[in-house]
């Protein structure tokens, strides 16, 4: 149910604030037309509060979309009077630049307002902690560019802040703690040019720009979208969209003005399920609200697969603005036939064009569907009053309607630069004052069409990519012609959103294969590459490329300094002129999966629907013994197949390894059937398996197979993103401790388990030559398997050790209980490297174990806890399976030699690089009959393999196996 809106004393009563509410002098505030009286984004607020005080915001549950918590504007003007009290006495002065970096809607709006009411200067972040290097990155950028501004945040997100180098100095506080019991009673009065709220540009990158809008700015954008859209008080709005984006803030601004309710919503909510977004318009009668195009397809996808029952009323909905990547036409009929029995009207829809720049939506279509007849794309309508456009020739010279140019703009609501950065703001405007958008499009009779972008971005679900970032990423393959690679958006017939394509010029000399690709080695090499931009890009960006290219350096067009020209690739591209290419390119890689075998049965036919969606494919091209990693999944793909499964087919627990070993669809049918055995939980009649150490991650290639062993924790996840670049290459197995299946004990000393795993290497491989390795306390482990080898008389001509020691008993010493489940922790991205230091004297003090780990699993991302499938219970199992290894390291003391070792040394846990080379690493010369080679490789203990130098670290590790095992790589990587 909904709580009705609670108001604060006195409120309704129709008198007037107190004149210190806003500012000195009295205001007035007109009904019928306050636009003109408002001098700054306040008096909004304070308006609301005057004139609807029973109205105001409504923050859904997470559960039931009917209950929420209401919020009237008195209530809203009361808390973040309150909080500005708090920032007052943390020492903020007017002018002073405030971080939000907050995450549910409740915590962001009393923020903005106490903000905005002090004077301050708010700019909305949102955490990006699932990658920490690159958030600490984006952390300590945001912090120099807003000249170390303070950093609003709650606890959860605080501990999530990099705690390193220049980001250990940041200014923090807590919400929680800086909410006074006495409300502020008296505003800053702004001057209209003050900057009212910074705007941080979208991307991937650590260096996004900072938009300053200014009070003024706002307030001329709202008045013409209220118009334009028919916002009144009577109006229902609801905003999912996260606050740091610039149409969040719209959507709450606008409602704000005219006194409407506004119901906010936590974004991944929708993103989770994208029903809800219809569920909450149902149940709160919305009226008015927006969304990118991408939830569109999410919803037809969804309504689908959908079942009887679900029945929303959608009759309130008057209008849906579609903004944030291009509209397609038939995505939104679809969404507007499939909801039509259920009130939906056909003329709902509105597509809109802004940027953060212009305040978000500056031209709005009100006539879609029928308009576009016909078209691919939805056209976006007129300015909104006091904007004006323009579409110009290379020139800056004015183009006649219905021709296609760059469009710029210029009007009251257009921003005036970026902060601290002159250049940017320079290039940003004509010389006669009008902002470049950098889009390109065409204007007939007023109304705009874009038919392309000037900048070199990609717009995926609404997120700008810039190309440049991706392409100095892949540019470090080795395989790829330096300076030969473009990143660019293609937009194929009837998609969705816009879409990746990666064109490049291949250099596979340096790999022994032709520089063409041809022959069965080069084919094997230039698949591998393309492997290996594949995975690189979606641990860069997150997302896969729907077209990656090979060309010859001749086709790829460059200016005479040098750069190449994307724009005439995609036109080239888009014209059919690589048409031969991708067929070939397209044939080559069905060769390497084996070719197409279609689905038999239910189970398989499900699981290619299950491949079909996680990899944005057509189901109908879905093998079904085609890898799963070989398709494209990640580490982090397999937890989500794994949900995916479970939900499909009604299972318990489908145990990792079992995805693992069974990747393909055939393999995983016969599991899920119980057929092929080994399911444990994840069929009704299969039984657990036996142990089997042995996890082959990628089967292809006839290079010598490599065997990595486990790190600490026991498990093997870690290699699979690794695994992936040896595709076509060689064989890469892992070895994963005893103990994580059903009824299996833990291995009672560290000779039984070095002992198993020679035995299940040679069952695989049963005469050498061997390369095996061994990452962190798996290192030992690959010294002891391949003395055991070399006393059987094989050959082991690569022994790789990843960042360990030969001594370890002093730190197996250190990892009691406590030590090892914040290791574990830490390992897993649940806590900060700073925190794991710190936390275990915490933990010890009178916890119990039940309370260590629930104190853990409470401050550990609750998005990493879904990713990783983790709860208290199967964490703890975790720990004490990693304890189990850890006992068994603490009798262990090196002794014998192998022929050589390869040691590959990063940034350790303490101390520096080089002490760690000299006194810790190369004690292993005392383990080897010849020299050992040590081998420098980026990224710290526990980011090596990581996202951000997996693909750094790959190639060295393929170029020193290579050298090792004398197969005929080059070793300049």
């Amino acid at each position: 149910m909904s709580i009705p809106f609670p108001t604060e004393p006195n409120a309704g009563t129709g008198a007037a604030p107190p004149a210190h509410a806003l500012g000195p002098g009295p205001v007035h505030l007109p009904d019928a037309a306050p636009w003109t009286s408002f001098h700054t984004v306040a008096d909004l607020l304070t308006h609301a509060v005057e004139h609807h005080p029973r109205t105001g915001l409504r923050y859904p549950a997470a559960d039931d979309p009917r209950d929420s918590v209401a919020q009237s504007y008195p209530t809203l003007l009361a808390e973040a009077s309150r909080l500005l009290a708090g920032l007052r006495a943390a020492g903020l002065r007017p002018r002073d630049n405030v971080v939000l970096l907050l995450r549910q809607p409740d915590d962001y709006v009393p923020a903005f307002w106490a903000c905005v009411l002090g004077g301050f200067v708010p700019c909305p972040l949102r955490p990006q902690a699932t990658d920490t290097a690159r958030w600490s990155q984006q952390v300590r950028h945001v912090d120099a560019l807003l000249e170390r501004p303070l950093w609003l945040t709650t606890k959860a997100l605080c501990d999530e802040l990099p705690q390193a180098g220049d980001a250990a100095d940041l200014s923090v506080r807590l919400i929680g703690e800086l909410t006074s019991a006495t409300p502020e009673s008296a505003y800053h009065r702004a001057e209209r040019d003050d900057t009212a709220l910074l705007m941080l540009t979208s991307g991937s990158t650590g260096h996004p720009k900072a938009v300053r809008l200014s009070h003024a700015n706002l307030l001329a954008a709202l008045p013409a979208k209220a118009e334009r859209l028919g916002a009144t008080a009577c109006d229902t709005t609801m905003n999912w969209i996260s606050f740091d984006h610039i149409s969040a803030i719209e959507m709450h601004l606008l409602p704000t003005s005219v006194g409407a309710t506004q119901v906010q919503v936590a974004p991944e909510s929708v993103l989770g399920d994208p029903l809800r977004f219809l569920r909450l318009a149902d149940a709160h009668r919305v009226t008015l609200t927006f969304t990118p195009n991408f939830l569109f397809a999410q919803l037809n996808r969804a309504m689908d697969r959908l079942d009887d029952g679900f029945t929303p009323d959608l009759s309130a909905l008057r209008r849906v603005i579609s903004g944030g990547e291009a509209t397609v036409c038939a995505t939104v009929r679809g969404f507007l036939d499939r909801l039509a029995p259920f009130g939906l009207d056909r003329g709902v829809v509105s597509p809109a064009f802004g940027m953060t720049e212009t305040c978000a939506g500056s031209v709005f279509s009100l006539d879609f569907p029928d308009v576009d007849d016909g078209q691919e794309f939805a056209s976006l309508g007129r300015a909104v009053a006091g904007l004006e456009m323009r579409v110009v020739g290379a020139d800056d010279a004015p183009l006649p309607g219905g021709r296609d140019g760059e469009l710029q703009v210029r009007g009251p609501m257009v921003f005036d630069g970026y902060l601290g950065d002159a250049a940017a703001t320079a290039a940003a405007f004509t010389p006669d004052g009008w902002f470049r958008t950098g889009d390109r499009g065409r204007i007939d009779d007023g109304r705009l069409t874009l038919v392309g972008r000037s900048k070199d971005s990609i717009i995926v679900n609404g997120v700008n990519y810039f190309s440049h970032d991706l392409e100095t990423v892949l540019e470090r393959l080795d395989g790829v012609a330096k300076s030969y690679i473009a990143a660019f958006p293609i937009r194929p017939q009837g998609s969705d959103t816009e879409q990746l394509a990666v064109l490049f010029a291949p250099d596979l000399r340096r790999q022994g294969g032709a520089a063409d690709g041809a022959g069965d080695d080069g084919e094997a090499d230039l698949y591998r590459l393309i492997v290996a931009i594949r995975s690189s890009t979606v641990l860069h960006w997150g997302f896969r490329p729907s077209l990656i290219l090979p060309l010859p350096m001749s086709a790829v067009p460059k200016t005479s300094l040098g750069k190449i020209q994307r724009s005439q690739l995609r036109e080239r591209l888009e014209a059919g002129e690589f048409a031969a290419a991708e067929a070939d390119v397209a044939a080559l890689v069905t060769r390497r999966l084996g070719g197409y075998t279609a689905p038999v049965g239910e189970t398989e036919a499900a699981l290619a629907e299950i491949y079909a969606e996680m990899f944005d494919a057509d189901p109908a091209e879905i093998s079904a013994t085609a890898s799963f990693f070989d398709l494209g999944g990640t580490s982090l793909d397999i937890l989500r197949l794994k949900g995916h499964v479970e939900r499909a087919f009604g299972l318990r627990d489908l145990p990792v390894v079992g995805i693992l070993r069974a990747p393909t669809i055939r393999e995983l049918a016969a599991r899920i059937d119980g057929a092929g055995g080994g399911g444990g939980q994840a069929g009704s009649q299969g039984a657990a398996a036996p142990y089997d150490p042995l996890v082959p991650l990628q089967l292809s290639g006839d290079k010598t197979p490599l065997f990595c062993v486990h790190p600490g924790v026991g498990e093997v996840l870690v290699f699979v993103n690794l695994a992936k670049y040896f595709v076509s290459e060689r064989p890469f197995h892992a070895l994963r401790a005893r103990g994580f299946g059903e009824g299996e004990d833990y291995f009672a000393t560290f000779g039984e388990m070095v002992e198993c795993y020679v035995r299940a290497i040679r069952d695989e491989q049963p005469l050498g030559p061997y390369a095996v390795a061994g990452y962190s306390y798996g290192g030992i482990v690959a010294f002891e398997i391949a003395k055991a080898l070399e006393a059987l008389g094989e050959r082991v001509d690569f022994v790789g050790i990843f960042n360990l020691p030969p001594h370890v008993q002093d730190r197996m010493a250190e990892l009691d209980f406590v030590e090892g489940a914040v290791n574990l922790a830490f390992f897993l991205s649940l806590i900060t490297k700073e925190q794991s230091v710190e936390l275990p004297g915490r933990l010890r003090d009178g916890l119990t174990r039940r309370q260590q780990l629930d104190y853990l699993m409470d401050i550990a991302p609750p998005g990493r806890l879904a990713e990783l499938d983790l709860d208290v219970a199967k964490f703890g199992a975790w720990v004490d399976l990693a304890q189990s290894l850890v006992r068994l390291g603490r009798t262990y003391e090196p002794s014998g030699n192998v022929r050589s070792l390869s040691v590959f040394y990063a940034v350790p846990l303490r101390g520096t690089k080089e002490d760690w080379l000299d006194t810790q690493l190369r004690p292993w010369d005392g383990f080897a009959r010849e020299e050992n080679r040590y081998i420098d490789v980026p990224g710290e203990h526990y980011t090596l393999m990581g996202p951000e130098h997996v693909a750094s670290f790959q190639a060295i590790l393929r170029t020193e196996l290579d050298r090792a095992l004398g197969e005929g790589r080059s070793t300049e990587a």
